[in-house]
């Protein structure tokens, strides 16, 4: 997914008076996060987006970053460094549609869910997230899509608006209520790279995520 850059200002609009000359609006000054607030840039006019523009910290927030984590060897049935190897359902089989990329994306997204509650966190917290994709077997590209179709699994899926848990798709399925529940939106960046650590690995993340004041 492209990523979205704001600029500090907002451009002034030009406006025409009723005598036909124009005037400038002034220019609003965005004001930092307040010092234990953590505070997205979100799109105006969305209620279901799926990334922030970005996230402001406040100087009182104290933030955890993980390692990045890849899917686990959940299907041992499958031979070591292969990519069926982490793909995390009942017998290794996956459900239709459900691409290789989607499920361990799927499976390492649980990890990070692991990673984040050792720290005393969960997906909720994440403020920040980086995915890296390598191409499935006999694929020129990465599986973009089936990174978005897990990702939405488990971030993103309630409605900013109404509040309100939405359905979700998992391969061709018809969507469906989302595995974790978890409103958040962090500034997120995917990259397509030749190789991960791994052999086998289609997808690796890693996040950052905050303590919020309580």
């Amino acid at each position: 997914m492209r990523r979205k850059v704001i600029t500090g200002a907002v451009s002034a609009a030009v406006l025409v008076g009723l005598g036909g000359a124009a005037s400038a609006a002034p220019e609003r000054t965005p004001r930092p996060p307040k010092p234990t607030e953590v505070r997205p840039a979100l799109p105006e006019g969305q209620s279901n987006p799926s990334i922030a523009g970005g996230v402001g910290v406040g100087s009182l927030v104290t933030t955890y970053t993980s390692s990045g984590l890849g899917p686990a060897g959940a299907n041992t049935s499958a031979p070591a460094g292969t990519p069926e190897r982490y793909v995390d359902f009942p017998g290794g089989v996956l459900p239709p549609g459900v691409t290789l990329t989607e499920a361990q994306s799927i499976n390492a997204l649980k990890q990070i869910g692991e990673n984040l509650k050792a720290a005393g966190l969960t997906p909720r917290d994440v403020i920040s997230m980086r995915a890296y994709l390598s191409n499935p077997p006999g694929s020129d590209v990465a599986d973009f899509a089936g990174w978005n179709r897990a990702y939405r699994q488990f971030y993103a899926n309630t409605d900013l608006v109404t509040r309100k848990v939405l359905d979700v798709p998992l391969g061709t399925a018809a969507p469906a209520p989302p595995m974790y529940a978890n409103p958040a939106r962090p500034a997120r960046v995917t990259l397509e790279i030749e190789n991960l650590p791994v052999q086998g690995w289609l997808v690796e993340v890693e996040v950052v995520a905050a303590y919020r004041h309580r």
